[in-house]
């Protein structure tokens, strides 16, 4: 089911959206960007649903209760087509365009426009992407392309040329955490929303899977193995069987936030500000320049976790790195 309601930090971007409306000037394609979390696939859908609603609303929104949005919501509306991994981490083949390419030769089936909601735009293989940027160039009748993305980076710049671009930013704090209270998050907002990069569905969606519990067996694992306290393989066991981009996340902040406190950088510049006094007894046992080292080597490995490297080799080397790094000051009686 699409879901199409409105979050309180969309305010200003729907605006603009509703100015398309207002001055019938839809775009062609539309490219919603931004970190996970911020709520891009539900503004998408949102305008979606506006541009396909034959009974829309002064303020650009869609009535919710006609045929048609009933069948956006249902996600069975004929003129809403998407384009998407066939499974999350993969890329969009060019098989997929090619069908996408077949439904968008026939006309819409309604008198309104089509839209063609594209997730994860940015993984469109290379193949994928020439084909889809001829639909860019040849565009037919009455469709907008609306990209979602998370790294438009990514994406070719002949099809960043062709979009209008609508950046979603994080809210403001007291916005955030009162939206979270109104969701029932009342426990540790403030961790999990610092924990999501200011990202106010990420941290609910924390919550709900009680990610805090994890992150804390995690950081204790790290800390037990920069006191010779647990072997690097047996941990590399444990952390292997968990979101593995989640955990280098946490272990790469982590290993920035040690770097800021060796720096005397105040708590609220930390990621992890309920670790700093971890932090700050681990500071005094290493040395800054292999700290940056090894954290430039986490930012590395980062980029293997997306290759066919075995991840079980990768922690394991990560782990042995990290119990040596942590040991010499001990082996001389510090």
């Amino acid at each position: 089911m699409m879901h199409s309601e409105s979050l309180p930090w969309h305010h200003n971007e729907w605006q603009i959206l509703n100015q398309y409306f207002q001055q019938n000037r839809i775009p062609q394609a539309l490219m919603i960007k931004g970190i996970k979390g911020l709520g891009k696939q539900r503004l998408a859908h949102r305008f979606a649903q506006a541009l396909l609603c034959p009974q829309g609303l002064e303020n650009g929104e869609s009535c919710q209760e006609c045929k048609r949005c009933k069948l956006f919501k249902a996600a069975t509306h004929p003129d809403c087509l998407v384009l998407a991994p066939e499974e999350t981490g993969k890329k969009i083949g060019i098989d997929a365009v090619r069908t996408l390419i077949e439904k968008l030769s026939l006309k819409p089936q309604f008198d309104m426009m089509r839209v063609v909601l594209i997730y994860s735009a940015d993984k469109l293989n290379n193949a994928a992407a020439n084909a889809f940027l001829k639909c860019l160039e040849e565009p037919n009748e009455r469709t907008c392309f609306i990209l979602i993305t998370e790294n438009s980076a990514k994406l070719p710049a002949t099809i960043l040329s062709r979009c209008q671009k609508m950046m979603l930013t994080k809210p403001e704090t007291e916005l955030a955490l009162r939206w979270l209270y109104q969701q029932q998050v009342t426990e540790k907002s403030d961790v999990l929303l610092n924990l999501a990069q200011g990202a106010p569905l990420l941290a609910k969606a924390y919550f709900e899977e009680d990610v805090l519990v994890l992150r804390e067996t995690c950081f204790n694992d790290w800390l037990a193995l920069s006191n010779q306290q647990k072997n690097p393989i047996e941990i590399a066991e444990q952390w292997v069987k968990q979101p593995i981009a989640t955990v280098l996340n946490w272990l790469i902040s982590w290993v920035a936030d040690l770097i800021k406190c060796a720096y005397q950088v105040p708590i609220i510049y930390l990621s992890n500000p309920d670790y700093q006094p971890d932090f700050q007894k681990l500071v005094p046992r290493l040395e800054c320049k292999a700290l940056h080292k090894f954290y430039q080597y986490l930012l590395q490995r980062q980029q293997d976790q997306e290759t066919q490297v075995n991840l079980q080799i990768l922690l394991e080397a990560l782990f042995v790195l990290w119990s040596q790094l942590t040991s010499k000051d001990l082996i001389h009686g510090r």
